[in-house]
């Protein structure tokens, strides 16, 4: 597929299907079903590039989600089917939707009615966390999953290629911290080729940087992973379950915060 990979979901609520980091989910997506909408453009992203468009449908209405997410809640209950988890992922970033926190707040009501045991996660690239609407929703998810994929500004700007001229490294890192305890940070993995410049977020520099990181912003766990699927730019290449397992455990030991490595 690789650079004319196109959106993965043509829906707003998709699945369930298995997730190497949470198990049996069923998922939410916030972007239109026709487009991507997101704050990143990463190189690694299964959904790919910004470039191919927002689409037309525009952002599914918050009523209109409700509905949807009850329909098959109710059949997966009545089909006594399992259910660990309920995640915002998708075509893009789901708190660039406007009605983000509204939708969070509905999908809590309709996991306690349907399956009190499942958990919510949130998926979120990091960009929204500032505005205080999102920041107090994402408190609200049992998984308030955030990426920090560098926590050098070169690097994180050539892998994930944010929207905004004033999102860097530090920036993200500072805001990351209001979820000491709470917020579950999540890297990905790789190294490869982009234009000609090499994409290499696992050096030793890089880890002893993204070590320090992790110390200031003490989040409960760190999620560490690489890529899986076919991906926009090519020339990356995954980084293999062992050696991901010694970065899992180098960081761990340096920070005394859990790694779970996927």
């Amino acid at each position: 597929m690789g650079k004319n990979q196109r959106i993965l979901f043509n829906s707003t609520i998709f699945g369930p299907i298995h997730s190497r980091r949470l198990g049996t989910s069923l998922g939410i997506n916030l972007s239109p079903v026709d487009g991507k909408v997101c704050s990143f453009d990463c190189l690694y992203c299964e959904a790919g590039y910004n470039s191919q468009g927002p689409g037309k449908a525009g952002f599914p209405l918050r009523n209109d989600v409700k509905k949807m997410l009850e329909e098959k809640l109710s059949e997966m209950k009545n089909n006594n089917e399992n259910l660990d988890v309920i995640t915002f992922s998708g075509n893009g970033e789901p708190t660039l939707h406007p009605e983000f926190p509204a939708i969070l707040d509905d999908v809590l009501e309709l996991r306690n009615q349907y399956f009190p045991q499942a958990k919510v996660s949130v998926l979120t690239n990091s960009t929204k966390i500032c505005s205080p609407e999102v920041a107090r929703a994402l408190t609200k998810a049992d998984n308030n999953i955030l990426k920090l994929d560098s926590a050098i500004d070169d690097t994180l700007q050539l892998i994930d290629r944010p929207s905004s001229p004033s999102f860097n490294a530090q920036k993200v890192i500072e805001s990351l911290k209001q979820f000491k305890g709470s917020g579950i940070i999540q890297t990905m993995l790789l190294r490869g080729q982009h234009d000609g410049i090499t994409v290499d977020n696992t050096t030793p520099r890089e880890i002893e940087a993204l070590i320090n990181a992790y110390k200031e912003i003490e989040p409960r766990e760190i999620m560490i992973y690489s890529i899986d699927r076919s991906t926009p730019e090519e020339k990356l290449i995954k980084i293999d379950k062992e050696e991901l397992q010694q970065i899992g455990k180098a960081i761990e030991e340096a920070t005394g915060i859990p790694v779970k490595v996927a």
